[in-house]
């Protein structure tokens, strides 16, 4: 999660804190990731949304929740993933970004809108 929001060790300029495997009310156990003095872009959440579709995001200020939302799979996915045909257009050295059309959420199945290729293992292919 860290690492397709950019949160790296050269990088981060506020406390984060990660706990793991903490036991929930709704589900069995969820994983928590909080970042101090950051609010998050749209394409962060749907970065998100791809490999933790069930996730709940809060925004606290002054120490209160000022918002919370649940994550939504957008039905198409542009920039965020990588086509995993070598030879999409996608993939080459030309200046076209990634589209990909969600099939399915679960499994979460997406389809390139260049080559038509399925892809249902996306984690590794995010940009």
């Amino acid at each position: 999660m860290l690492k397709i929001l950019g949160v790296t060790g050269e990088n981060v300029k506020s406390t984060v804190s990660v706990a793991m495997h903490v036991r929930s009310k709704k589900d069995e156990w969820k994983d928590i990731v909080k970042i101090e003095d950051r609010e998050l872009y749209s394409d962060e959440v749907n970065r998100i949304s791809l490999i933790a579709p069930r996730a709940t995001i809060n925004i606290i200020r002054d120490y209160n929740v000022a918002e919370k939302m649940k994550v939504e799979l957008p039905s198409v996915v542009r920039g965020i993933v990588r086509c995993a045909n070598p030879n999409c257009v996608t993939n080459s050295n030309e200046p076209v970004d990634t589209s990909f059309l969600v099939v399915s959420q679960r499994p979460l199945t997406l389809k390139c809108h260049f080559c038509d290729r399925i892809q249902s293992s996306v984690e590794k292919y995010i940009i």
